[in-house]
């Protein structure tokens, strides 16, 4: 079952700051290069993962996963559900603890393996999104959130 309850997405993003980023774009006007530099701007560790590129965001840039010489905490999938299998069992691999799939990208037999193998797993989601959403910086726009509620999120310490 993947994680899709505020709790458990804050939790993550709270928790893990070390994010392998397949299928990161060098362009500036795409999607992921948005999101990894939101996460960089943010605290998080963005590891690209493109064999087009020596680099993205001035972060060194890998050919796959495997070839990260670092632990890797989350696995941050830019690319068509298509491609997803694989990139599974090198998450699995590698030991990475979270499968996130962005927007668009569903996978459920990918998605199966990734949670038997005990990885958690998020779909079709947005990092950049969610941590905006649940950590503040969408709310001030007047973009509905949809989290009701008077308390401010607590703090998570682990």
């Amino acid at each position: 079952m993947p994680v899709d309850d505020i709790e458990g997405i804050r939790r993550i993003l709270a928790t893990y700051k070390t994010v392998a980023m397949v299928g990161l774009s060098a362009n500036w006007h795409r999607p992921s290069n948005f999101a990894a530099k939101y996460l960089l701007d943010h605290g998080f560790t963005v590891i690209p993962v493109n064999p087009a590129y020596d680099e993205v965001l001035g972060q060194k840039c890998y050919p796959s996963l495997r070839d990260i010489p670092v632990p890797v905490e989350v696995v941050d999938v830019f690319r068509k559900p298509e491609d997803v299998p694989p990139i599974v069992e090198d998450a699995i691999a590698i030991g990475a603890k979270v499968l996130w799939l962005q927007l668009g990208v569903v996978n459920e037999a990918a998605q199966r393996r990734a949670e038997e193998a005990g990885l958690e797993v998020v779909v079709d989601r947005c990092m950049k999104i969610e941590y905006a959403r649940l950590f503040g910086g969408l709310n001030f726009v007047g973009v509905n959130t949809k989290v009701i509620s008077a308390k401010r999120p607590r703090t998570l310490v682990y």
